[in-house]
């Protein structure tokens, strides 16, 4: 069935309660391998980043910055995961996805924050790189405990003030008429499409919040990438530049992966605007990133890997 648009007269009259998720429902007959896929898919994120936790906390050869960073990564992705798979597995099981206004702005508050503070983790991960490639000598005293929590911390926290504001700004504005969301979770661009009248404020609100939580954060990363090249470049010993290039090949991997779908979506002109490619985009980086992180970060890292056999021998032993 289709929705009136925004400006019709049923928009101006009747305001919303809920919104209804469409997710998968133009699907009915994947409903039950979509559940079966996606669970199995969020099982394994779950496995994998917690196994990726314990292994760099109880052993010794990975109590390193670099590791410091990877432990609040895994961490992040499970909280990240959580916010949106498992609404996707209920609204599946019951084939249908109606989702309060209060409710719809809680999980975008926590997906938007999570969002942000994955690229600024990605952010410190980089400059974690650029010192102990760029500044191997000084790594120790750069990189030290105090300055790793203080980087952890802002991460974890810069993105809240700004994204009070956002949700703030979204959610007192009107909804009206179409109550669809062509998505399987409440993100951003789509809810913004539903606001009544003119929202151009609130897309340039969202233009400038991408702006800032991710273009600030993937420049630096660039320029810090551009630092690190140059200085490997420079090393006289091939096998030396094989092995600086190893240690940041997993952590570029998973930064290309995530910011490019993401950047796609929040950055695009509202004129190129598709809410069947978005959906797709954003299963791509809230669903499929994830899940291939921990294989990254596992099977591309021979000492995360030298952790993991001497973990599994443990208890296999036990």
């Amino acid at each position: 069935m289709e929705c009136p648009g925004k400006n019709s007269s049923l928009g101006n009259h009747t305001a919303l309660v809920e919104f209804i998720l469409i997710g998968f429902s133009d699907v009915p007959n994947l409903q039950g391998f979509l559940f079966g896929v996606f669970l199995i898919i969020y099982v394994f994120i779950l496995m994998g980043n917690s196994l990726i936790i314990m292994i760099t906390k109880i052993d010794p050869s990975l109590q390193t910055p670099m590791y410091f960073f990877l432990r609040n990564f895994s961490f992040l992705e499970i909280c990240y995961v959580s916010v949106t798979v498992p609404r996707l597995l209920t609204d599946l099981c019951r084939q249908y996805g109606n989702i309060a206004l209060l409710d719809c702005a809680i999980q975008m508050y926590f997906f938007l924050i999570l969002v942000d503070t994955e690229c600024f983790i990605l952010t410190a991960m980089a400059y974690d790189r650029y010192v102990a490639i760029c500044n191997p000598l000084l790594y120790p005293v750069i990189m030290n405990s105090r300055l790793c929590t203080q980087l952890a911390a802002v991460c974890w926290t810069t993105a809240i003030p700004m994204h009070t504001l956002f949700i703030s700004v979204v959610f007192s504005s009107n909804f009206c008429g179409c109550n669809q969301l062509n998505h399987f979770f409440c993100d951003a661009p789509p809810v913004v499409q539903l606001i009544c009248g003119d929202a151009f404020m609130v897309e340039m609100l969202t233009y400038a919040v991408a702006a800032l939580g991710a273009s600030i954060p993937s420049f630096l990363i660039l320029g810090s990438y551009v630092k690190i090249i140059s200085s490997i470049l420079k090393l006289p010993s091939a096998t030396g530049r094989a092995k600086a290039f190893s240690t940041c090949s997993s952590h570029l991997t998973v930064v290309t992966l995530f910011f490019a779908s993401g950047i796609i979506v929040y950055m695009k002109p509202k004129s190129t605007y598709s809410t069947g490619m978005d959906k797709f985009l954003s299963l791509f980086y809230t669903i499929l990133v994830p899940m291939f992180n921990p294989i990254i970060y596992s099977l591309r890292n021979k000492d995360v890997m030298v952790a993991l056999g001497k973990f599994l021998q443990k208890w296999i032993v036990l």
